[in-house]
């Protein structure tokens, strides 16, 4: 085990380097969610069959799309590490299998709770608060996190699938469906029967109305907490074996 954490480190490690050479990627993915937060908050508008403040209701919503969204850079930095048999000189030395994959999803997430704290700190500029109390807050983040995690490994084992990074945006644009079709902008009740009935059942909208009822805004409700946990859990378990043993039978 402490081999194994040793060497995810070092991957880990490795791709926050990239951050370093590659800064404009870093800060067009955390400026890229205020952009879409600024132009449904105050350009295009919202709020149709919402009682309450929009920015209450979009702030939340746009926390859990910006952890739908942005995978295009690690599937990019995974199958670039494939293309260039980068993948093969590491599964050549003595070092525990996966611990590329690791590394990756670990850095990744390191943007994304950075993504979020600079998301929370737009919000709260743009007259938003968290109403729930601080365990409430902190639980809101962890259902934010968790659905990022699931999403991730959906990311990496598309990547795997994909192969090369010109296949990449083929490939994340099965993304989309998942952050539109939701109730990021736009509560259920105010679109046709069966779109609603869509957007409810939506991964992404289980975590939406579980963090706005935890911030304790408009459009929450209790119930999705258990929901919102569920969904995640049920995807890693689904994508975590799948990527891990696409991983494994690459050298074969």
């Amino acid at each position: 085990m402490t081999h194994a954490l040793s060497d995810s480190w070092t991957m880990t490690r490795r791709e926050l380097a990239r951050w370093g050479r590659q800064p404009v990627t870093v800060v067009v993915n955390l400026v890229f969610p205020v952009m879409l937060l600024l132009m449904f908050g105050y350009l295009v508008g919202g709020g149709r069959g919402l009682s309450g403040d929009y920015v209450d209701y979009l702030v939340p919503g746009m926390l859990a799309l910006t952890m739908a969204f942005g995978l295009e850079g690690t599937m990019i930095a995974v199958t670039r590490d494939l293309d260039k048999g980068v993948v093969d000189r590491f599964r050549s030395l003595p070092m525990a299998n996966g611990a590329v994959l690791v590394g990756r999803s670990a850095a990744d997430m390191l943007q994304s709770a950075l993504g979020l704290v600079v998301l929370l700190g737009v919000g709260y500029a743009l007259g938003w608060r968290a109403h729930g109390g601080p365990g409430a807050f902190l639980a809101a983040v962890g259902l934010l996190l968790l659905f990022r995690f699931a999403m991730l490994w959906i990311g990496i084992f598309l990547a795997l699938v994909a192969g090369k990074p010109e296949l990449v945006q083929a490939v994340q644009i099965l993304v989309w469906p998942v952050g539109f079709l939701s109730n990021a902008f736009a509560t259920p009740d105010s679109m046709p029967g069966w779109l609603g009935t869509v957007v409810e059942w939506n991964p992404m909208s289980q975590t939406a109305t579980a963090v706005r009822d935890l911030f304790g805004g408009p459009g929450g409700e209790a119930g999705h907490v258990w929901a919102a946990v569920a969904w995640p859990l049920a995807l890693l378990a689904v994508f975590f074996p799948l990527a891990v043993g696409r991983f494994a039978r690459l050298s074969r």
